[in-house]
């Protein structure tokens, strides 16, 4: 079903958006959060459980050590406070994926709250948001809807529920609302997003990979009439794991309240879902408030005591900061305030740093990611590092290349057949047989077919215009399905006229 929508444009002109964000980071402990089942992506469906995943009676759960370091250092990269004590409290829903009947979470005593994150959209505007809360929780289990056209619960035949992601220990970002961005505010959402993985990935505290859920985002929007500071209803589009699908959320959602708004309706205040194939949202079910959940204080779990001690000893461990790393990385690598600029806007940062680290040059890691790899996930509809192109894989290429193996042209198709998953660019080079021909044999052949075929560029270049000598290259590549040494064949074409390049 088809949404009404304005275009963004008017929409902006009539209202000023509201935000808020809560970001779900899993954490990559080895054990879930309350019991000891690996915490392991991808397994056989329900293999890592235990009684105390399920939920089974007589259970009791313990919490996870590491995860709550986890969620004092996250608090600490926010610039968080962090509770001297606090508690867990159960939620409490019923659905499928939650065979305890509750989730086990924080309420109103979160591990962090208070912080502020200062952040720099695209043309190096900064923009502080600031941070309501993180806290402590686990996650809920994976339902798979068989049947149906969307894979989602309307219309299928049964569901399959897999409790292996049951008990994940998560750490939940809320935002205080954001006010302020304006037209910015779907280009801040990415931003934002992005720069929390950021920084759990700088961490160590989670893989960070939003395909497999490990980051996701739920977008709040809500719009005030220009001139007014009321805020308006909100929706909240839910579960929301890429970057582009954070900003395109976000932008729909605006358009779509001020379509609303414009025709004199309200608007539900409802969770919505994000479906990338229409770019837009549909509705999902109404937003509960915290009182429909009746959390009340978790009677199986001690309360969570820090100690200032323990608290500085984790900010010892804290890496370097975002901003001081970004301005370190700059100036070690020689880029432009625009081609940063592009590296950390294309999320790419650590990717092309790993790269340099293994061997390449500043210059040939930001020729690849920021060229033939970003092309690729652009025509894929995918982020940059969804790709499974590794820096390995780039120095590899570049390797071939120094060594005169492949060219410049064979490497861009290299790299095509790794997104492609043919093996590592070594293998794809003698599985296809694309390195470079430099048998003079062939070489020479080939440039006397062009030779014969072009009698006139011949002549020109006789008479002194070797700049000709391109004309007569390009054929050779061709006939070579662009395995040709360039160089060498220049040098041959010149040899038989007699001419001095």
């Amino acid at each position: 079903m088809s949404e009404d929508v304005l275009s963004f444009e008017e929409a902006m002109e009539r209202f000023d958006p509201v935000l808020g964000f809560e970001v779900h980071v899993e954490l990559n402990t080895n054990t879930k959060m309350f019991d000891a089942a690996p915490n392991t992506f991808g397994d056989e469906p329900n293999t890592n459980i235990t009684p105390v995943s399920l939920g089974l009676p007589g259970v009791l759960p313990v919490v996870n050590g590491k995860a709550v370091e986890s969620a004092i250092k996250l608090g600490l990269a926010l610039n968080c406070s962090i509770a001297e004590k606090c508690h867990f409290a159960r939620k409490n829903y019923f659905y499928p994926d939650t065979p305890k009947n509750f989730q086990t979470s924080q309420y109103d005593e979160p591990i962090a709250f208070d912080g502020q994150l200062e952040l720099e959209l695209e043309d190096g505007t900064p923009f502080t948001i600031e941070i309501e809360r993180a806290h402590m929780e686990e996650d809920a289990g994976k339902l798979t809807h068989v049947g149906g056209a969307t894979g989602r619960i309307q219309g299928a035949a049964y569901s399959l529920v897999d409790y292996n992601r049951s008990g994940v220990p998560l750490i939940e970002i809320v935002t205080k609302p954001i006010v302020g961005a304006g037209s910015r505010a779907p280009e801040l959402a990415r931003v934002y997003v992005a720069a929390i993985r950021e920084i759990v990935k700088n961490l160590g505290i989670s893989d960070a990979r939003m395909e497999r859920g490990n980051v996701r985002c739920d977008a709040n929007v809500s719009l005030m009439p220009k001139g007014t500071t009321e805020f308006g209803t909100r929706s909240e589009t839910k579960n929301v794991n890429s970057l582009r699908a954070v900003e395109r959320a976000v932008r729909f959602e605006i358009q779509r309240h001020a379509a609303v708004l414009s025709a004199g309706e309200k608007i539900v205040q409802e969770t919505r879902h994000w479906h990338e194939d229409t770019r837009s949202t549909t509705s999902g079910r109404p937003k509960s408030d915290a009182d429909d959940y009746r959390y009340f204080p978790e009677p199986d779990l001690v309360p969570v005591v820090t100690t200032e001690a323990w608290i500085e000893e984790l900010r010892a461990q804290l890496p370097e900061p975002p901003a001081q790393r970004r301005k370190r990385l700059k100036a070690e690598w020689g880029y432009s305030d625009e081609e940063f600029r592009d590296v950390v806007n294309a999320g790419v940062m650590d990717e092309i740093e790993q790269t340099i680290a293994t061997g390449a040059s500043p210059a040939v890691a930001r020729k690849w990611w920021m060229g033939e790899i970003a092309r690729l996930a652009k025509q894929a509809e995918v982020e940059i590092v969804d790709l499974p192109v590794t820096p390995a894989h780039v120095v590899e290429v570049n390797a071939l290349i120094d060594e005169g193996k492949i060219n410049d042209k064979l490497a861009k198709k290299v790299i095509g057949f790794v997104v492609e998953g043919e093996g590592s660019p070594s293998e794809i080079v003698e599985a296809r047989g694309l390195a470079v021909v430099s048998d003079d044999g062939a070489l020479t052949a080939a440039v006397d077919d062009a030779m014969a075929q072009m009698p006139d560029v011949v002549e020109k270049i006789k008479g002194g215009k070797v700049q000709a000598v391109g004309a007569l290259i390009g054929p050779v590549m061709k006939a070579t399905r662009g395995q040709a040494d360039a160089g060498r064949v220049r040098q041959i074409i010149l040899e038989k006229l007699g001419v001095q390049g």
